[in-house]
């Protein structure tokens, strides 16, 4: 192989470190694309599936590095990042290292510092989309990092879901992240809590959840009713109380937390809504709209 054709495969080539669900839904959708794909993981039994499909395995991490230009990294946390790389950083320079691993936003700029400081560029990312979902039209990727490294491999990611490209920041899809998962985790807790609440009038979870679901499908038609740019009121610090009050919905939210007592069920979800409404009204807003609340979730006291 000449120089030529080496560094065109090297341009072309992707390394995916981390192989649970999503790391191998990510690396076979990228050998679907044609590329060369270059895996490592920790427990090297993972990566035989991928290999079959076409993968090279790496034996080692720095292997792995030096594999690829591109290196994506699916892992449970950052703290994973510097176990595996922290002793092959000779081979980090010239990489770019895009960690689609959950953390906060403080260590992903920390992690980013890191990255850089061996010659690697970073781009943090969140992919909002479960592993079967990887690369189809429903998948789509928040990144945050320098601008430019963003477009350098912009066609390269785009395969793994839609990129949604926020800003130099790298905190910042990590922080997207982090917001779309306390929308995500609170509402499946309320999924059972409510399916708990039926079950103890003998609906079978079979028969509650569709309902259920299909009440949560219509959250974003409500908040976006009658609001021609959703979100403008709340930066404006409007609050109008015209369709629903902070004591209309705080009334709800007590029978809620009295229904769920009455019935045996754990309280930690309904106590803490209840909390919202009551702040607001204690502050003195029972007569504007429930989005109020923001005022104490933004500055707890």
């Amino acid at each position: 192989m000449n120089e030529q054709t080496r560094n065109t495969r090297q341009d072309d080539a992707v390394t995916v470190i981390g192989l649970g669900p999503m790391g191998q839904a990510m690396t076979r959708t990228l050998l679907a694309t044609g590329r060369p794909v270059t895996v490592w993981n920790r427990t090297a039994g993972r990566a035989d599936g991928v290999v079959a499909d076409g993968a090279t395995r790496a034996a080692t991490p720095g292997e792995a590095l030096d594999a690829s230009g591109l290196v994506i990294l699916s892992l449970t946390d950052y703290r994973a990042m510097y176990d595996i790389l922290g002793d092959a950083t000779g081979s980090l320079a010239g990489r770019t290292l895009v960690n689609l691993s959950s953390d906060t936003p403080d260590r992903t700029r920390e992690a980013a510092a890191w990255a850089e400081g061996h010659g690697a560029a970073f781009l943090a990312g969140g992919a909002m989309t479960p592993a079967p979902m990887v690369g189809t039209e429903a998948s789509y990727v928040y990144y945050s990092g320098p601008g430019e490294v963003m477009e350098r491999h912009r066609a390269a990611l785009a395969p793994l879901g839609a990129p949604r490209y926020l800003g130099d920041d790298p905190g910042l899809a990590q922080m997207m992240y982090q917001a779309q998962l306390a929308l995500f985790l609170t509402t499946l807790s309320a999924l059972m809590h409510a399916t708990a609440m039926l079950g103890t009038a003998g609906m079978k979870a079979e028969e509650s959840l569709p309902e259920l679901l299909a009440a949560a499908g219509t959250i974003g038609d409500i908040m976006s009713a009658g609001e021609e740019r959703p979100g403008a009121a709340l930066d404006a610090g409007e609050h109008p109380g015209h369709l629903s009050t902070v004591t209309m919905m705080g009334a709800t939210a007590d029978h809620i937390v009295e229904t769920s007592t009455s019935l045996g069920l754990d309280l930690a979800l309904p106590l803490a809504v209840r909390a919202h409404y009551r702040h607001a009204i204690e502050d003195g807003h029972g007569s504007d709209n429930w989005t109020r609340i923001i005022d104490r979730i933004r500055a707890p006291r």
